[in-house]
């Protein structure tokens, strides 16, 4: 149900305030059951003497001083008699467990005849019939207030019932939320070690399972870090260590006679400089770099331009609005551009126009890269992003080290946003570098 929330700390601790709430409604009815019994037996005692003693006293009295006795039963007591005949309109006794088993238990003293209702000829008492001799005279019926029967509930009860349930509520909330509190923490991280960071370390300390799980992540998310320090270590050497052959090799050409094998070997060192180039893009992360806020108009035309000169049709469709000013890490944005416009002349030829579009609503912006290459298929596009990765027609003469889409989908993530590759509208691939509103966090 979409009513029920999905937080932990509110399932919990409502399942808690719930069994709480059904625990005391038990304890009261089970209160009720033990304590009928106990006033039913003092209720029909008091009927039955007061009855006793409003027989003894009427048949002790002279006739002459029983209106005297009997005001004064009425003034001091609140016990009014009246005779009893077979017309008395009077209602049934209400179909109650307690004042059934008072009806049994007065009964059992003063005989089955002896009725009882709390309703005759319209006035409403706790009547109770009894004879003081055989004759149609003899019959009465005895009236008591009905607060006799009806028990006020005390408010102090209820507010200390109210103060002792708020309590219990309370440290339920308690309770509950310092056991959620340490699995958001741990949430938070994980998403951070998703999104290719280093989170703080959790606190260790707090119940044993909890513990246990936040030692257990802290010593992965330690490993995980080391291991990416490895491996940007190693590759940075592999640069260094090849990059100085290169550069050899580059003047060794530069001395070869023939101009046709000269400009082939100085393309092939090019081409292994670049892809040692994305090795290097691919290990490191964002570097620190912090956020700023650039203008994506200026950016995006920059970029162009710097294409244009080199000879690519690479042009921005529409005109983003000057002053479009977005917080991001400019060189790692810069890099998931450059990467997505040489994805494009790679594959759809250097002849063939590259548009790029710029669009920015609530916060959010996305770049769109469009070329007219021969595009990707819907069910290789998750698969595109992953490191190596290549569509089989591209392996046999396929340039390059197959990590530009995967730099790109790293930068994506690193700020909050997704990598989209989708066809384009007559044929194509569109490229689009989307952002969310969501500010992203600073790297460890």
């Amino acid at each position: 149900m979409k009513l029920l929330p999905r937080s932990l700390l509110w399932r919990t601790f409502l399942l808690v305030a719930l069994l709480m709430m059904l625990s005391v409604a038990a304890w009261f009815a089970i209160f009720r059951a033990y304590e009928r019994e106990p006033r039913a037996r003092q209720l029909a005692q008091t009927l039955v003497s007061v009855v006793n003693l409003t027989r003894a006293a009427l048949i002790s009295a002279r006739p002459e001083a029983r209106r005297g006795l009997l005001r004064d039963l009425s003034d001091r007591e609140g016990i009014h008699i009246y005779p009893a005949d077979a017309a008395d309109r009077i209602a049934p006794l209400p179909d109650r467990p307690f004042l059934q088993r008072v009806e049994e238990l007065v009964q059992e003293q003063m005989g089955v005849e002896t009725r009882l209702t709390l309703e005759r000829e319209g006035e409403r008492a706790l009547f109770v019939s009894f004879r003081i001799d055989d004759s149609d005279e003899g019959a009465f019926w005895l009236a008591l207030p009905r607060e006799r029967i009806e028990r006020v509930f005390p408010l102090g009860w209820l507010g200390w019932g109210v103060a002792a349930l708020l309590l219990s509520l309370v440290g339920a909330w308690v309770i509950v939320f310092r056991i959620t509190r340490p699995l958001q923490a741990l949430q938070q991280a994980a998403r951070k070690v998703g999104a290719g960071e280093t989170p703080a370390r959790l606190d260790e300390n707090g119940p044993t399972e909890l513990a246990t799980v936040a030692r257990a992540f802290n010593q992965m998310s330690a490993d995980l870090a080391r291991i990416d320090q490895d491996r940007a270590l190693i590759l940075a050497g592999i640069s260094h260590d090849l990059r100085t052959p290169l550069t050899r090799l580059r003047m060794g050409i530069e001395m070869a006679p023939d101009e046709g094998l000269r400009e082939g070997m100085t393309a092939d060192v090019e081409e292994m400089d670049k892809t040692i180039g994305q090795f290097l893009d691919f290990a490191r992360s964002d570097g620190g770099e912090a956020q700023q806020e650039v203008d994506m108009a200026a950016l995006l035309d920059e970029l162009a331009t710097q294409y244009r000169r080199r000879g690519f049709n690479v042009a921005v469709s529409p005109a983003p609005t000057p002053g479009m000013v977005m917080t991001v890490r400019p060189q790692a944005l810069r890099r998931a551009v450059t990467n997505l416009i040489d994805n494009a002349l790679r594959y759809a030829g250097s002849e063939s126009p590259v548009e790029l579009a710029f669009s920015a609503a609530n916060g959010a912006f996305s770049i769109d890269v469009c070329d007219r290459g021969p595009g990707i298929p819907a069910e290789d596009a998750e698969r595109m992003k992953r490191p190596f990765a290549r569509l089989d027609a591209a392996r046999s003469n396929a340039t390059g080290a197959g990590l530009g889409l995967a730099i790109v989908d790293r930068i994506a993530r690193s700020h909050n946003g997704r990598l989209e590759l989708l066809p384009r509208a007559g044929g194509g691939l569109l490229a689009r570098f989307a952002l969310s509103p969501v500010s992203p966090t600073p790297p460890a």
